[in-house]
């Protein structure tokens, strides 16, 4: 047993494939830490059908994933290295989304990366099973491989953790965040991207920059890691703001981050451990999809600090414009 599902009452399909699941972690932690000596990771090895570009270990998790979910509950498979829903198990009733590489940019230089998995019921076909609001999922969750390799997840009722035991190879559940913390000092944001930015995302992180002397009265501290992982462990352990949002470059008016294996996933973690979760605005857990692959702007972390962007986004645009004229920190 790979997992210690002690004391989950889950269904044996549910619990079956969340322990393939860290079968697999087990296995792309000890590949990701021989990097460079068996082979390199971060070699090129194409484009996915979103137009990023694949390095050798979105290959070999991808492929790790899916040969390791033959033969278990899950019918449908669906990843962010597939073109198409693949169907594993005609008689399965499960269906999952899966990012088996977040944050593979990170590969050569030693920074935590990881897997983010989302699973729902399976409904009436491939498509169907996955374009659907992020609500209805049944687990939600995360593999980060860095310092430790954790799972962290949600079945709906608050989070639970995990981390791998080197020694024996299994992971072990250890005490979890029971809520976000909320009076934090930190946000999340590429702020390279601040000239692409609509204004609402302009005018919060001015009054961040701002910082004492400013509306918020406080200092802050910018954090980017460019991992979604890592931001989310981070924000699950001390609270704060991430923020990716949509902007005025083409290809980017979505921004960067896809709805149903990436952001429906770490939506439903974070809501389970008190947070919040929009595309700026909307709550992100109510949104449907429209296309496996489709794209959605993504802000969450602490309620207070989401809902202050979304109240930014709520003002009209020559409000915020104006905002924005007043507070532009980084203007010349």
């Amino acid at each position: 047993m790979s997992l210690d599902l002690q004391g989950l009452a889950l269904p044996q399909p549910l619990g079956d494939a969340m322990t393939r699941l860290a079968q697999v972690g087990v296995t792309l932690a000890r590949i990701i830490a021989r990097n460079g000596i068996d082979t390199n990771l971060a070699e090129a090895r194409g484009v996915n059908i979103g137009g990023d570009g694949q390095k050798a270990l979105d290959v070999i998790a991808d492929e790790a994933f899916m040969d390791a979910l033959m033969g278990s509950a899950v019918r449908y498979y669906a990843s962010e290295e597939q073109d198409d829903v693949v169907e594993l198990q005609p008689e399965g009733s499960l269906a999952l989304a899966i990012d088996p590489l977040d944050g593979s940019s990170n590969i050569d230089v030693n920074v935590s990366i990881g897997t983010i998995f989302s699973i729902f019921p399976v409904a009436e076909g491939p498509n169907e099973s996955f374009l659907r609001k992020g609500s209805e999922q049944l687990a939600g969750g995360y593999i980060i491989f860095g310092p430790q390799c954790c799972i962290v997840a949600t079945f709906g009722d608050g989070v639970i953790q995990w981390v791998l035991d080197p020694d024996t190879g299994v992971f072990e559940r250890v005490p979890s965040p029971r809520s976000l913390p909320e009076d934090t000092t930190e946000y999340a944001i590429n702020a390279s991207n601040y000239r692409h930015w609509p204004h609402p995302i302009r005018a919060f992180i001015d009054d961040c920059v701002a910082g004492a002397e400013g509306p918020r009265g406080k200092n802050f501290n910018m954090r980017w890691v460019a991992s979604l992982v890592a931001e989310t462990h981070r924000i699950l352990t001390r609270g704060g703001i991430f923020l990716y949002p949509g902007d005025q470059r083409k290809g980017y008016e979505r921004g960067r981050l896809r709805h149903v294996y990436e952001c429906a996933p770490i939506a439903f973690l974070i809501t389970q451990a008190g947070g919040a979760a929009t595309d700026g605005a909307e709550p992100i857990l109510e949104a449907l999809p429209e296309k496996l692959h489709a794209r959605t702007p993504f802000v969450f972390g602490s309620p207070a600090k989401v809902a202050r962007v979304a109240a930014y986004h709520d003002l009209p645009e020559e409000e915020t414009s104006a905002l924005f004229n007043t507070r532009g920190l980084f203007r010349s």
